[in-house]
């Protein structure tokens, strides 16, 4: 990702690809997007709806959510 535009595709791609993904970010300086969701999620399955908008895939990682209260706190 080069621009705010590519974080915009990225981000549409995802919410297309991922229907119950909450929150999508992407940050062009860390060539990362993170979303929560509460289902899982097929890595081919994002890997080739990023990969179609003409952007590379390099990695999927997952990681447990977990859901904080106010200020952080849990």
């Amino acid at each position: 990702m080069m621009c705010s535009m590519c974080e915009a595709h990225i981000c549409e791609m995802i919410r297309k690809a991922v229907p119950n993904a909450k929150k999508v970010f992407s940050f062009k300086t860390k060539k990362e997007t993170t979303f929560p969701t509460e289902e899982a999620v097929d890595a081919e399955v994002l890997r080739d709806a990023i990969n179609s908008t003409g952007y590379t895939c390099t990695d999927v990682a997952v990681s447990a959510f977990e859901k904080k209260g106010r200020f952080g706190r849990t």
